[in-house]
C-alpha cells in the first residue's frame, strides 16, 4: 500500500459535524418532536456523545430548562454525583415548593452533608426528585441530558427511573448516551432504559460506512487520502469513528507509510484503548493471537499447522478476555474488532512478524496465502519468491480479485532484481493495472508516478504514462501533459502508439467534443495495433470507433461494431466497459430492442462481478438501470441506480454519470428533489472535470427532473442548452439522451409552440433516418400538445391515443404512461366526464411515483386552470387563458413575456389568437368579457 504524501497540505479539523447519521437523528429528532425520550447507545467511539450533543443543541431551544450530566468510570463510585450535576443549580428555584421532608433528604444528598443514603432517606429522596422535576416542569419543557450513562453513579440511575416511571404526562424528556460493547449480545441496553421513561426510543449507533470514513476524514483535515488508504482505514477501524480518525492521523504525521502487505500503523492511544486486556495472557498465547493476526482467515487447525500446538486453550483463554469472539457454527478464529488485531500486530517486534508469516507461509492452504507470507517473512531480492508472487498475482488475477492481485504483485516487484524478465517496473505496471480493475484510481496513479520516476525503457514509461491517464476518467483535461511526453516516449513504435493514439481518441470525445476527430484517432489506433499483432488494443480501438460512430449516427456504425465483435476475441475486452460488447449493448438499446439489451447486459454484469472488475460493474449497473427505466420498471431501475452510485462513490469511478443516471431514476420511481439535487451535482462535476460529452447527459436529466417537478421554464433553460451543446458536438442521433420530447413539452406549456415545432420537425428528421421508433412515438406526444395548445383538439386526442399504443408496442412502460396522462389532461378542457384511472394504473404498474403523485392531484383537484372561465373562454389553448388572465389584471405584454418566461412577440401573437377566437378587438374587450362572466 502507498500513501500519497500530497494529503499532508491540510491538517486543520475543522468544526464538528455529524457525519453519517442522519437517518438516526431524523428518527430521534421525531420521538423528541412528539414528546419522547430517546435512548443513544452504541460501542466506545461510535460517535454516541456528538450525536447527543446535535440533538440537546437542536431540541434545547424549544424547551425551557435543560438539566445535564456525565460522569468518568473514575466517578463513578461517588454517590449522587449525577444527580448533583443535574439538579445542583436549579433546585433552589423550586425548594420552597417541596415538603420540609424532601428538600431536607435533597439539601443533604446533593450537598454531602448529612450522610443521606437511599436506604435511610429513600423514600423522601426518592419524592424529592420527581416533585422537583414536577416543579420546573410546570415553568416550560424540561429536556434531561445524560451522556455516558454507563458511569452514573447507582444512586443518581436509581433516583432518576424512579421519577422517569411516575413522570406521566408531565413534559419532561430525556435524552441519554450509554456505551455498549462492539457487537450486541441480547438486549444490552435494557436496564438503562429503567432510568427512562417507558415510551423511550432505543438507537443504536451502527458502524460507519467506507463513504462515510471519507468524508470524516476529509472533513478533519486529513484530506487527499487515497481511496485504498481510507478502505483500509476503514476496514481496521470497523466503521469507528474515533478508531477511523485516530488511524488516519497516524499516517499524516507518519514520514514511513507501510509497505505493501502490511497493516496500517496503529497509534500507541489505540494500543492502549484495545489492548488493556493483553496483560492478562500468557506468552504462549499472546504469540498465537499475533499468529492469528497475520493470517487472513486463521482457524484453530491453522494455528496448529504453524506451529502452535495449544491454539484452542489460548484462543479460549483470550475468548474469556474479550479479545476474540467464539462462533458456535464457524471454526474462524475472529478478533472482537478489527483493531485488536491491527494492534497485536503493531505492537510485535520485526523478528516477531517475519516468524509468525514464516510459520503460515507453510501451513496455509491457500497458495496465494502461502506466497504472501513467504513475501513478508522474506528479506531482500529473492527471484523465486518473486517468481512465486507473480503467479500467485495471476490467480488472484483469474479469481476476480484484482485488488488482492495489486498487492501481491507490488510484493513480487519489491522482490525482483533489476535484471529479472519480468523486471521489477514491468510488475508494477501489472500491479497498477490491477489496482484500476480494482477500482483504486489513486493507488494506480502512485505506483505509475513511481515507474515514470526511475525507468528508462520506453516501454515501461508509455505504459505508466497510460495508467496516469486512465486513472484520470473523464477529468482527461487534468493530464493534459502527459499526452505530449507519452508521444515522445513512444518513438515510431507502432505497439506503443496504438496506446497513445487510443488515449489521445477518448480526449478528443470527452474534452474537446470532436467526433470527427475522436472517430479518426480510434481508427488509426485499431490500425496501429493491427500492425503491430496486438489483438487486444485493436478490439479496444475497433470497439471506441463503433461507439463513436453510433452517436454520429454514422452508417459505419453497424459494420465496426461487427468488426470489433469478429474472433479472435479478447476475454477481458469482451467483458471491459469499453469493449464490443458494451457497445452492442448501446445499440440495442439506442434501436429499441429492449429484452436482448436486458440480456447482453445482464451477462456482462455478471462476468465483471466474477472478475472483480469494477470500473465495469458500475457501468453495467447503470447500464442495467436504463434498460429497466426505458421499459418502465421504474422501482427496479432506481434500486439498480442507487447500487451504482453508492459504488461509485465508494470508488470514485463515474460518479457525474452515476449521479445522472440516478437522478433520472429518482424522477420516475423516487423523490423529485432527490433527483434534481443528484442532476445538479452531474452537471456540477462534469464542468469541473471539463467533460463535454457527458456535461450535455447532466444537463438532459436536470431538465427532465425539472420537468417532473413542474418547472416548464427551468426545463426549457436547461435542454436549450443541451441542444446547443449537441448540435456543437455532433451529436445525431437523438436515442442517445431522448430529451427533445421534453424540450418540445415544457416549450408549449410556456408558450413556445412554434420552436416546440421546430425541435420535433428536426429530430424526427434524423429519428426516420436512424429507425428511431420510440423517439418517433415520444415525438408524437410532443407534437399532440402542440396542436391542443394551437386549438386542434381533436387532431390531438387522436396522435395522443396512437402514440401511447405504439409505445405500449415497444416496451416502453413509463412513456406510455405519460401519454395516457397526457390524453386525459386534454379531455379536462372540453365538457363531458373524465378519467385519469388509466394513467394512474399504468403509473403504478411502472410504480412512477413522483408521476403517480401528480395523476393522484388532479384526480382530486382537477387540473390547474387560469381564474378566467366561461363558455367563449373555454375555447383557449391553456397559454392563450395564462396571456388572458394576466391581461385581466392589467399586466403590459412585457410583463406577461417576464411571467411567462417568452417573448414579446410571442405574447402579441398568442393575444392576436385570443381576439379571433373570442370575437374582440382589444385588450379592453378581454378585461369586459371576464367582468361579464363574473356578473353572470
Amino acid at each position: 500500500m502507498t500513501v500519497r504524501r500530497d494529503f499532508r497540505k491540510s491538517g486543520r479539523p475543522r468544526p464538528d459535524v455529524v457525519i453519517g447519521r442522519e437517518e438516526l437523528i431524523a428518527g430521534a429528532r421525531a420521538q423528541l418532536t412528539g414528546g419522547g425520550s430517546v435512548l443513544v447507545h452504541g460501542p466506545a467511539g461510535s460517535g454516541k456523545s456528538t450525536v447527543l450533543r446535535a440533538l440537546a443543541a437542536e431540541y434545547g431551544e424549544a424547551v425551557h430548562t435543560v438539566l445535564r450530566c456525565s460522569a468518568t468510570e473514575s466517578e463513578s463510585h461517588l454517590p449522587f454525583l449525577a444527580l448533583a450535576d443535574l439538579l445542583g443549580l436549579v433546585v433552589d428555584e423550586v425548594a420552597h415548593q417541596l415538603p420540609a421532608p424532601q428538600r431536607t433528604a435533597l439539601e443533604s444528598a446533593l450537598t454531602g452533608r448529612g450522610e443521606s443514603t437511599l436506604q435511610r432517606d429513600g423514600l423522601a429522596l426518592r419524592l424529592a426528585v420527581l416533585s422537583t422535576l414536577r416543579a420546573l416542569a410546570a415553568r416550560g419543557p424540561v429536556l434531561i441530558v445524560a451522556d455516558d450513562l454507563q458511569w452514573l453513579d447507582p444512586a443518581s440511575v436509581e433516583l432518576l427511573g424512579f421519577a422517569a416511571r411516575r413522570l406521566g404526562g408531565t413534559p419532561v424528556r430525556m435524552l441519554c448516551a450509554v456505551r455498549t460493547h462492539t457487537e450486541p449480545h441480547g438486549q444490552e441496553h435494557d436496564r438503562y432504559l429503567r432510568a427512562a421513561p417507558p415510551d423511550t426510543l432505543a438507537v443504536r449507533i451502527n458502524p460507519l460506512s467506507r463513504a462515510q470514513v471519507a468524508q470524516l476524514l476529509d472533513h478533519r483535515g486529513y484530506t487527499n487520502l487515497p481511496r485504498s488508504t481510507v478502505r483500509d482505514i476503514h476496514r481496521t477501524s470497523g466503521g469507528n469513528p474515533l478508531f477511523a480518525l485516530e488511524l488516519g492521523r497516524a499516517l499524516f504525521e507518519s514520514t514511513t507509510p507501510p509497505s505493501p502487505g502490511e497493516p496500517l500503523p496503529v497509534p500507541t492511544s489505540l494500543r492502549t484503548l484495545v489492548l488493556n486486556r493483553l496483560g492478562a495472557l500468557s506468552t504462549e498465547a499472546r504469540r498465537t493471537l499475533l499468529v492469528a493476526s497475520a493470517g487472513a482467515r486463521p482457524t484453530p487447525a491453522l494455528l496448529r499447522a504453524a506451529g502452535r500446538e495449544n491454539a484452542e486453550a489460548e484462543t479460549a483463554q483470550a475468548a474469556a478476555l474479550g479479545l476474540l469472539v467464539t462462533e458456535r457454527d464457524a471454526p474462524v478464529v475472529r478478533f472482537a474488532h478489527p483493531l485488536i488485531s491491527a494492534a497485536l500486530y503493531a505492537e510485535a517486534s520485526t523478528q516477531e512478524r517475519r516468524a509468525a508469516h514464516a510459520a503460515l507461509s507453510t501451513a496455509a492452504s491457500d497458495p496465494i496465502e502461502r506466497a504472501r507470507h513467504l513475501a513478508l517473512a522474506t528479506t531482500g531480492k529473492d527471484p523465486q519468491v518473486a517468481a512465486r508472487l507473480g503467479e500467485a498475482a495471476a490467480a488472484a488475477r483469474d479469481r476476480g480479485a484484482p485488488s488482492v492481485a495489486a498487492e501481491l504483485g507490488l510484493l513480487a516487484a519489491r522482490h525482483t532484481p533489476g535484471d529479472a524478465a519480468p523486471g521489477p517496473h514491468e510488475r508494477r505496471l501489472q500491479a497498477a493495472a490491477d489496482a484500476l480493475t480494482a477500482g483504486e484510481t489513486d493507488f494506480a496513479r502512485d505506483i505509475a508516478h513511481e515507474v515514470l520516476a526511475q525507468a528508462t525503457d520506453p516501454s515501461d514509461r508509455v505504459r505508466a504514462w497510460m495508467i496516469v491517464i486512465d486513472a484520470a476518467g473523464h477529468a482527461m483535461a487534468e493530464v493534459d501533459a502527459a499526452f505530449p511526453q507519452a508521444l515522445a516516449d513512444a518513438g515510431d513504435d507502432p505497439g506503443l502508439l496504438t496506446l497513445v493514439h487510443y488515449q489521445l481518441a477518448w480526449r478528443a470525445l470527452l474534452v474537446e467534443g470532436d467526433f470527427d476527430r475522436a472517430r479518426e484517432e480510434g481508427a488509426l489506433a485499431a490500425d496501429l495495433a493491427a500492425r503491430a499483432g496486438d489483438r487486444r488494443n485493436e478490439l479496444l480501438a475497433l470497439a471506441f470507433q463503433a461507439q463513436t460512430e453510433t452517436l454520429m449516427g454514422h452508417p459505419n456504425a453497424p459494420a465496426t461494431i461487427k468488426r470489433a465483435l469478429k474472433e479472435p476475441q479478447d476475454p477481458r475486452v469482451a467483458c471491459s466497459h469499453n469493449g464490443a460488447g458494451a457497445v452492442r449493448f448501446r445499440w440495442l438499446i439506442m434501436s429499441d430492442q429492449l429484452s436482448e439489451a436486458r440480456k447482453t447486459i445482464s451477462a456482462l454484469l455478471r462476468e465483471v462481478r466474477r472478475r472483480g472488475m469494477v470500473e465495469a460493474e458500475v457501468h453495467f449497473l447503470r447500464g442495467l438501470a436504463e434498460t429497466e427505466l426505458r421499459a418502465g420498471h421504474c422501482g427496479r431501475a432506481l434500486d439498480l441506480a442507487r447500487e451504482s452510485l453508492r459504488l461509485a462513490r465508494d470508488t470514485g469511478i463515474g460518479e457525474a454519470a452515476s449521479a445522472m443516471l440516478t437522478s433520472l431514476a429518482e424522477a420516475a420511481g423516487g423523490e423529485v428533489d432527490r433527483a434534481l439535487a443528484l442532476a445538479r451535482e452531474a452537471v456540477a462535476r462534469a464542468e469541473e472535470d471539463g467533460d463535454v460529452l457527458y456535461l450535455s447527459r447532466a444537463l438532459a436529466a436536470l431538465g427532465h427532473a425539472e420537468l417532473v417537478a413542474g418547472n416548464a421554464p427551468g426545463t426549457v433553460r436547461s435542454l436549450r442548452r443541451v441542444r446547443e451543446l449537441e448540435e456543437g458536438l455532433g451529436v445525431v442521433d437523438p436515442a442517445r439522451g431522448r430529451w427533445h420530447g421534453d424540450l418540445a413539452e415544457a416549450l408549449v406549456a410556456i408558450g413556445e409552440p412554434a420552436e416546440a415545432q421546430d425541435v420535433i420537425d428536426d429530430t424526427r428528421t434524423r429519428a426516420l433516418r436512424l429507425g428511431r421508433d420510440s423517439v418517433l412515438a415520444v415525438l408524437d406526444r410532443a407534437e399532440a400538445l402542440v396542436r391542443a395548445a394551437r386549438g386542434e383538439t381533436e387532431t390531438a386526442e387522436r396522435r395522443l391515443t396512437l402514440a401511447q399504443d405504439r409505445l405500449a408496442k415497444l416496451g416502453y412502460g413509463l412513456e406510455e404512461a405519460r401519454a395516457a396522462y397526457a390524453l386525459a389532461g386534454l379531455r379536462t378542457q372540453r365538457p363531458g366526464p373524465t378519467s385519469y384511472d388509466e394513467a394512474a394504473r399504468l403509473f403504478r404498474r411502472c410504480r412512477a411515483m413522483p408521476w403517480l403523485r401528480q395523476v393522484e392531484t388532479a384526480m382530486v383537484t382537477g387540473p390547474a386552470r387560469p381564474s378566467l372561465a366561461g363558455p367563449a373562454l373555454d375555447t383557449l389553448a391553456a397559454t392563450e387563458r395564462q396571456v388572458a388572465a394576466l391581461v385581466m389584471e392589467g399586466a403590459t405584454n412585457r410583463e406577461i413575456a417576464a411571467r411567462l418566461f417568452i417573448s414579446v412577440k410571442t405574447v402579441e401573437a398568442t393575444l392576436t389568437r385570443v381576439y379571433r377566437k373570442l370575437g374582440i378587438r382589444s385588450r379592453v374587450d378581454i378585461v369586459r368579457l371576464a367582468a361579464g362572466h363574473r356578473s353572470g
